[in-house]
């Protein structure tokens, strides 16, 4: 994905990414992996690994898109709850999601040893503490349901091991782990070409042909295949299958520095909805203080405008528990939540010799390196038992799932009545200040209108090319947000920087709306 003007996270800053040759002309593979996030570059890693032939393609650097987001947490303790998938998925459904992920935090250690890669890696505790609106009973259902699921060592106590907060009771989930995820990526990447691996980074894919040799190209080359794997977050060769089953959530993440020592190594995160979620990661090159990093606060995307709130709200709510000394970063990131709480990963349902893993529920991390091993097993004929939980095609029925899946897919049909021509939100360019964006209504049409920071105002289409709902101004990324599928522009409208949309908005006459 290409970046926008959003702040660098943590790992941005202390390790910045890899960038590879961009590829021209026309070149065979037995896979090729589109996307070098945490998904892609494992997948590359186990078939590379396997003999085969692999080419992965981005069209930003190693990292360089929602992976780079992620506060990096490790943990099989999972954000839905094992309580709520033992309903959804039954209880062997639960087991399997917890092996899966335990699975992929022992497999993220196996690949530090064996590749020496200095990734900041460990084991820590993590722990689930109550909001105001659980009680203790809340935790001793999920203690329950995630040890029926093969969860061990699983214990309530009266307080997380915190001298500046008493957060009140909380399930202590043993043995999860944290990393610094670019430097694993550099590790993998590293690894990937050891193994005759090729890796290209500034190539935008814009077709996907499947079929006994599948294809994918964009401008200037194109790679065929045995097998192609869609890596991209949100999947951006299909137009609306996977689209109703998932949706774009946009979340928040603040992090300072704090003495070293005063907050211990563990992940935590509460019971409210959405939650919040914090860390430490280690600060290069000063021993006396750690970074804190405090996520949550998430909202669908591009249905509001309000992220320095959020972010407000954020570190109010970090300093009322914690001795941070300030707040030097601050980002967002995209989570594709699916409606029955499961990642989607393996063969594609609509498109053959292609699979493809999305649905990342905020657990991105282990849903990617899950992908790894799921999709390579499928692609070499290896049978693997959790393929079943995690089929695209599946169809999940529940009470829980079913209303999910309507209320996300109502919702995207209430945005579809904005393609009304009811009005724009100012009446005319001339109110757009510099670096802010606005929609205008021009006859029937709307107008995405960006005024840059030299007072040229520009204009595109406000419609998504996915599937031409009307985006939103985010102010604080400057960016075009489509509310209904989660793609994302650039403020002047020609680049995605997230998809599913593999084209950016129209560019439109330079006339002043």
């Amino acid at each position: 994905m290409q970046s926008s003007e959003r702040s660098l996270s943590v790992w941005e800053q202390t390790n910045p990414q890899r960038e590879f040759p961009r590829l021209t002309g026309d070149v065979t593979a037995d896979v090729v992996v589109v996307g070098a996030g945490i998904a892609g570059m494992s997948v590359a890693y186990h078939l590379a690994k396997a003999g085969q032939n692999v080419v992965v393609l981005d069209d930003n650097a190693v990292g360089g898109g929602e992976s780079g987001q992620t506060t990096a947490h490790l943990t099989s303790a999972m954000d839905d709850y094992y309580q709520v998938l033992e309903k959804v998925h039954g209880k062997d459904g639960a087991r399997i999601a917890h092996d899966s992920h335990q699975g992929a935090i022992d497999t993220i250690e196996r690949i530090v040893r064996e590749n020496a890669i200095e990734c900041d890696f460990e084991r820590v505790d993590g722990y689930w503490f109550l909001g105001p609106d659980r009680d203790v009973s809340f935790l001793e259902k999920e203690r329950d349901a995630a040890t029926r699921a093969g969860a061990q060592g699983l214990e309530i106590v009266p307080r997380i091991p915190i001298d500046s907060w008493d957060s009140g009771p909380a399930l202590r989930y043993p043995n999860q782990g944290q990393f610094h995820l670019l430097k694993y990526l550099e590790g993998l990447t590293t690894a990937v070409q050891a193994a005759g691996g090729r890796v290209h980074t500034g190539n935008h894919v814009n077709g996907v042909e499947s079929g006994a040799r599948p294809k994918v190209s964009g401008d200037g080359f194109s790679v065929s295949a045995a097998a192609v794997v869609m890596c991209t977050n949100s999947p951006v060769h299909d137009r609306v299958t996977m689209h109703t089953k998932q949706a774009p959530y946009r979340t928040f993440v603040v992090a300072g520095r704090i003495p070293a020592g005063a907050v211990p190594r563990i992940l935590f995160w509460d019971t409210l909805d959405p939650y919040h979620y914090v860390r430490t990661q280690p600060v290069d090159g000063d021993p006396s203080s750690v970074w804190l990093i405090v996520g949550g606060e998430d909202h669908k995307t591009g249905h509001h405008d309000d992220a320095a709130e959020r972010y407000a709200r954020l570190e109010a709510w970090t300093r009322e528990r914690f001795p941070v000394r300030s707040f030097e970063l601050r980002w967002s990131g995209q989570v594709l939540e699916p409606v029955d709480y499961m990642g989607f990963i393996g063969r594609d349902p609509t498109h053959e010799n292609v699979f493809l893993a999305t649905g990342d529920s905020g657990q991105g991390m282990t849903h990617g390196t899950i992908a790894g091993m799921l999709i390579s097993d499928l692609i070499l004929g290896r049978p693997n038992p959790w393929e079943k939980l995690y089929d695209p095609s599946r169809k999940t029925l529940s009470l829980d799932s079913a209303k999910m899946f309507l209320e996300e897919n109502l919702d995207v049909a209430a945005k579809l009545a904005e393609l009304l021509p009811l009005g724009g939100e100012v009446a005319s360019g001339a109110e757009i200040r510099p670096g802010e964006g606005a929609i205008l209504q021009r006859g029937a049409k709307k107008i995405a209108a960006y005024r840059d920071d030299s007072g040229a105002l520009h204009q595109c289409s406000a419609y998504c090319t996915h599937l031409g709902c009307v985006v939103h101004w985010n102010s604080e990324e400057k960016s075009w947000d489509c509310p209904c599928h989660g793609s994302r522009f650039s403020p002047t409208g020609e680049l995605v920087l997230n998809g599913p949309a593999v084209t950016g908005l129209t560019r439109l006459d330079a006339e002043e709306g």
